[in-house]
């Protein structure tokens, strides 16, 4: 299970006042994952693009008029975010796509879990290079040595390890940039 504290992509949802008896209610129809734990029951609510973490926290179920409780930390912008793809969601306005990660961004972790998941698999950085680039890209043995993509590929494999050691937190609490 996702902690909120380290995800700020989780929403979490709390009654709302007495006051907001027409707020949406978590939809049973909309999870696609659910868990009950001591602090509130884990969901991913699934907006046809993507999973929405929510967790409901004491007092709140799937039947309650909702409230968002969005945290004023550094993580807020994020968390504001998340609030909103899965108000849309409930809403039937289909969710936005997180703007969390670039396309760059998801192309190169694309990568570097491919290239990690060849590695492990005791391949070599050429034949994973291979893989990732193309027969194409990738140039004869004599030129290996000192092409630029393998150079490309040992960054690829090292970031990789570098998440499977714990940097995936990093990425899952990168904040916004302020401007």
């Amino acid at each position: 299970i996702w902690l909120p504290r380290i995800n700020p992509a989780s929403v979490l949802i709390a009654p709302a006042p007495g006051a907001f008896a027409s707020a949406r209610r978590i939809d049973p129809g909309s999870a696609a994952y659910e868990r009950a734990a001591d602090d509130g029951r884990y969901l991913l609510i699934d907006d046809g693009r993507s999973r929405i973490p929510v967790v409901l926290l004491a007092g709140s179920t799937r039947k309650t008029p909702a409230a968002a409780l969005v945290p004023l930390d550094d993580d807020f912008a994020v968390r504001l975010e998340a609030a909103l793809r899965l108000w849309q969601c409930l809403s039937g306005l289909g969710g936005t796509e997180s703007k969390r990660l670039t396309p760059q961004r998801r192309e190169r972790l694309t990568f570097t879990l491919r290239a990690l998941d060849a590695r492990l698999a005791n391949e070599r950085y050429r034949a994973i290079a291979l893989g990732l680039f193309g027969e194409a890209r990738v140039p004869s043995a004599a030129h290996w040595k000192t092409h630029d993509l393998r150079a490309r590929t040992i960054r690829l494999v090292r970031s990789g390890l570098d998440l499977m050691r714990g940097g995936y937190i990093r990425l899952l609490s990168c904040r916004h940039r302020r401007r």
